[in-house]
């Protein structure tokens, strides 16, 4: 069970490492399938492991949500080029004349891209549910920035720049909760703190209380280990 759990967060970690990387141009694409290919299989290992379920299937809907608003953008993005295409006879540097091929192209462009804004924020969503929940289950705070990161990152994307820098700080805080991240085994096995409390001095209860001796022939008040009372002399 332990090596299960040590193999499977190193790939949770991998993984997200890769996606990290996959803002490398040219590559970077590959990197980032090899990174969600190596998370959701990591993910859905530690869900088995914690025994829910739900910590997979929120990544795994999350990053189907991710692929719709890709393919939505893609859509919307084709649809404006082929709108500007048609404004200008398909020649980029000549004069732009409105015809209904653009109009047709900006509508799909406009439509598409708030698709594509819908599930990207819904993906997003998910994705905060599954690191909330890693955050309940191993105690590692990261995981609860991390959700807190994507969420408002995918909100702010519409300020383009700043939302990307949130979601790109929010994948660091993932690796860290998953290198960082200890099985319940080793959790437990932690030394336990206690709190110390000194206990209260009871030497004063402790002692016995004397009863005063006197002479039992003059009265006189004498020494508890007195052999002779020291006002008339006699032995006691």
């Amino acid at each position: 069970m332990g090596t299960s759990f040590e193999y499977s967060k190193t790939l949770c970690g991998e993984g997200s490492i890769l996606l990290i990387l996959g803002l490398v141009p040219y590559v970077g694409w590959v990197l980032g399938i090899i990174g969600v290919i190596l998370l959701l299989r990591g993910l859905k290992e530690i869900a088995n492991y914690y025994q829910d379920n739900e910590i997979y299937q929120n990544a795994l809907t999350g990053v189907k949500f991710y692929i719709v608003a890709l393919i939505a953008a893609a859509v919307a993005i084709s649809a404006i080029v082929v709108g500007v295409g048609s404004a200008t006879g398909f020649k980029f540097n000549s004069s732009f004349t409105l015809t209904a091929g653009f109009g047709i192209g900006l509508a799909v462009f406009l439509g598409g891209i708030v698709i594509a804004f819908i599930f990207y924020v819904l993906a997003a969503v998910h994705l905060r549910q599954t690191f909330n929940t890693l955050a309940q289950k191993s105690g590692e705070h990261s995981f609860a920035t991390t959700a807190t990161l994507l969420w408002w990152g995918s909100i702010l994307t519409i300020l383009a720049g700043f939302g990307f820098i949130l979601i790109f700080i929010a994948w660091i805080f993932a690796v860290i909760g998953f290198f960082a991240m200890k099985s319940t085994q080793q959790q437990s096995n932690a030394p336990p703190q206690y709190n110390y409390t000194a206990p209260h001095s009871t030497a004063s209860a402790a002692q016995p209380t004397q009863t005063p001796r006197y002479c039992s022939y003059c009265g006189a008040q004498v020494k508890q280990d007195a052999a002779y009372c020291p006002n008339c002399g006699k032995q006691l």
